[in-house]
């Protein structure tokens, strides 16, 4: 008897946790940057690296991160979208840089429910543009660092191979 008023009071609580709970789509996000694409033709003009995280908490997307090492000033950054990861696609964001060679990066926003898709399924990503970079590729447009926006994960050392499927975020879509 007593264990058949524990599974509905526990599912009770459940449901009244996810119902006044933090919001469905919350989630936190991080990216590497790093430069891309790097040919000899642009490999005196690109270089740098930075990190960024991202967090949604269901009504803002917030997003800060920095960068160092660029051999030029950055002028502008942006988050762009894309059919998929690893292609380059139209702009969503203005964002707000160092306009150094080592800074900062930094945003807020409100997603529309297709960005929201884009998010979740790892198809937004971040670009940081310098004054040396190339102003359009062959295959694109100009930039210094990218990087898309993962869910995020844990950080391992050198050495030590990374677990599980974290940098397809695709395969986790009908968990999240």
């Amino acid at each position: 008897m007593a264990l058949k008023f524990f599974v509905p009071a526990r599912l009770a609580a459940l449901a009244a946790s996810l119902f006044f709970g933090a919001p469905a789509l919350a989630a936190d996000y991080q990216t590497d940057l790093s430069p891309m694409p790097l040919d000899d033709e642009t490999k005196f003009i690109i270089d740098g690296r930075g990190n960024a995280t991202a967090s949604y908490d269901g009504k803002t997307f917030t997003v800060k991160g920095d960068f160092k090492g660029m051999p030029s000033n950055a002028i502008s950054a942006h988050i762009f979208s894309s059919h998929l990861p690893g292609m380059p696609g139209p702009k969503q964001f203005d964002l707000e840089v160092t306009k150094s060679t080592s800074g900062t990066i930094s945003g807020s926003f409100t997603l529309t429910s297709a960005q929201q898709r884009l998010l979740r399924t790892g198809k937004l990503y971040i670009q940081i543009n310098s004054e040396k970079a190339p102003e359009e590729y062959p295959w694109g447009p100009k930039g210094t660092l990218w990087g898309w926006l993962f869910p995020a994960y844990e950080v391992v050392g050198p050495n030590v191979p990374q677990q599980d499927h974290w940098f397809i975020p695709q395969l986790d879509v009908p968990t999240r």
